[in-house]
């Protein structure tokens, strides 16, 4: 993978060698839509963690009581290079090993919410494949494949190597104006049709409508909406709606993280029983899936870039887990679910 047409992208990539090879913590990144490039580089393997007042590139998981990693800026690298996408991939082989016990554990989810203890519940699953690639060589795959995505690659040797692509926005803030998204519903992109939403994905976006609405508007001057429209992100489409508003000059940044993590797109309605649910019965620890990660104050004081940690996945050696699940409310079928998660896997398989 040499770029010696752009030096100075050669340079930012070596920089990510010397730091895996030595085992030091980095942040390399391109937000969507954009051909920037950043790294962030720290130059000592000291785990610091950030109550998001610092200046940084933050890592954060699921399970926020667990703590925020912060990546500090020893080093920053800026880059422009335009990615050629690359054609779609052939179609991928997908196992049907997990499928019993996904499609159990839907299924309880879904007698949870007729009991009246959940609305909504993100029921999720992880897999594991073998590595035949290294991680900047998935990094260069993803940056080509998904353009419109937040594509990652993270590491620091107290926590692991991860990558992603990931289609969905925390939050932003700039100047008191506030950013982020509604985001739910999936269905498999198929040539050039346009997605059939039925009232299941329908209502499951209304939902996190809904609850960013009453969970922001105390901490808002102005809080906008706007209808929800089909996106596409690389072979499936989702229902989106924007949301933006100017923040009260009093309103304490940290707080509205808080308040919007985890979001009902990655855990569920009411929020902490959900998030019980999840723990008490996924099996396993999510750990940065379904966090969040991005740009803390780094280039700006309160200038914040956050991104959910989904399409994502975890390289330990010649392994890579990846992570897949999917948004359960009473109108759920535990078959169909699982056909989601197999959907929703290709994205990450593809580039394996």
């Amino acid at each position: 993978m040499h770029y010696l047409e752009n030096k100075e992208l050669q340079h930012l990539f070596d920089n990510v060698e010397n730091q895996l090879k030595k085992d030091l913590p980095f942040a390399i990144y391109r937000k969507p839509q954009q051909e920037e490039l950043v790294g962030v580089f720290q130059a000592d393997n000291e785990l610091w963690s950030t109550d998001f007042k610092d200046k940084g590139f933050v890592f954060a998981p699921f399970d926020l009581s667990k703590g925020a990693v912060l990546i500090r800026p020893d080093e920053t690298v800026k880059v422009t290079h335009s990615f050629l996408k690359k054609l779609d991939r052939a179609e991928v082989a997908l196992s049907e090993e997990g499928k019993k016990d996904h499609m159990t554990l839907v299924e309880k989810g879904i007698q949870e919410i007729g009991k009246g203890n959940l609305k909504k519940v993100v029921l999720s699953r992880k897999m594991e494949v073998s590595l035949g690639k290294s991680p900047l060589a998935i990094f260069d795959d993803l940056l080509q494949q998904y353009p419109n995505a937040f594509c990652y690659l993270f590491h620091h040797p107290e926590v692991g190597t991860w990558c992603g692509a990931t289609p969905e926005t925390l939050v932003k803030i700039k100047g008191g104006e506030l950013w982020t998204m509604s985001l739910a519903a999936t269905l498999p992109y198929e040539g050039n049709e346009n997605p059939q939403w039925g009232s299941k994905e329908i209502e499951e976006q209304n939902m996190v409508s809904d609850y960013i609405r009453e969970k922001l508007h105390h901490s808002m001057e102005r809080l906008e909406i706007d209808e929800a429209k089909s996106i596409r992100a690389g072979n499936l489409w989702h229902l989106r709606s924007e949301v933006r508003g100017k923040m009260r000059p009093e309103t304490d940044i940290q707080k509205v993280i808080t308040t919007l993590h985890p979001t009902p797109a990655v855990c569920g309605i009411p929020t902490q029983d959900a998030m019980d649910f999840i723990m008490g019965n996924e099996n396993y620890e999510r750990t940065f899936y379904t966090g969040f990660l991005g740009e803390l104050n780094l280039f700006a004081q309160n200038d914040i870039s956050l991104f959910v940690n989904l399409r994502c996945m975890e390289l330990n050696g010649d392994k890579a887990t990846i992570f897949v699940g999917g948004g359960i409310t009473s109108a759920s079928n535990p078959l169909d679910e699982w056909i989601e998660t197999q959907n929703k896997s290709k994205t990450m398989l593809g580039i394996l």
